[in-house]
């Protein structure tokens, strides 16, 4: 009898040093990540700055995340200058020295078509999350749809009213990597999660699935936006009942 409250005790502690290491784990880590990413920055942009505009050199410590600020406001001045009539022929310039540059030029191409479908707000991103039907029949697959569009690839495998759509279908836990495909219109099975939501079961290895909000009925009367949990229901339903008392006139 005397081991009970010991177990009790030691199993309070194990979920309490859980519960604080869930809390503190994506902290320290999202930390981490910032911090490194701000010492990069300045690993790179600090040596490029004169001496007497830095501050490392009048103070004993070096300032971290200077180098950034520095780097957002030269990219910010770039993008100014860009905008005005003489930025833009100085890029155009720059734009068609580095297209008589046979390596570079694929290289430069790609990676400004990438980064402006990416942060443009007009570009066509990834519009729906599916599943196909893939490596094998009955084993299923996420991929992520991308807009449809009439292009060469549709055209030389014209499937006869059933259109091929592009499709990315990522890696886990790196969804940066992953494969492309066409898939005809009609073996994909569309989800109603967001491209978010998929982004996150993908990195999880499916550990973080999306909730799936489903209408939870009380009294007869139908509550949205609640999870299908008979527990839900049950807390919600006193506090349904005070209501409907309190609005009743009184005779």
């Amino acid at each position: 009898m005397s081991d009970a409250p010991k177990t009790s005790g030691m199993t309070r502690l194990r979920n309490y040093f859980l519960t604080g290491f869930v809390v503190c784990a994506p902290l320290a880590i999202t930390a981490y990540i910032a911090w490194s990413f701000i010492g990069w920055v300045d690993s790179w942009v600090k040596p490029y700055i004169p001496a007497r505009y830095s501050p490392d050199t009048y103070l004993p410590f070096p300032v971290p995340g200077f180098g950034l600020i520095v780097a957002l406001i030269l990219i910010t001045l770039i993008g100014f200058l860009t905008a005005n009539i003489v930025g833009r022929a100085i890029v155009n310039f720059g734009e068609r020295l580095l297209g008589r540059m046979p390596l570079v030029r694929g290289i430069y191409g790609s990676l400004k078509q990438i980064f402006e479908t990416v942060l443009s707000n007009k570009g066509d991103m990834f519009r729906q999350v599916g599943l196909v039907e893939y490596p094998r029949k009955g084993v299923w697959s996420l991929v992520f749809v991308a807009s449809e569009k009439e292009t060469e690839i549709n055209q030389k495998l014209d499937q006869e009213g059933d259109p091929l759509i592009a499709v990315f279908m990522p890696c886990t836990p790196n969804p940066t990597t992953g494969f492309l495909m066409y898939v005809p219109k009609s073996d994909i099975v569309p989800l109603d999660m967001t491209i978010e939501d998929g982004a996150k079961l993908i990195v999880s290895a499916g550990l973080v699935a999306p909730e799936v909000k489903q209408m939870v009925v009380v009294n007869g009367e139908p509550i949205e936006g609640m999870l299908a949990n008979p527990s839900v229901a049950a807390l919600a339903q006193p506090a349904r009942k005070s209501r409907t008392a309190s609005s009743r006139p009184n005779k």
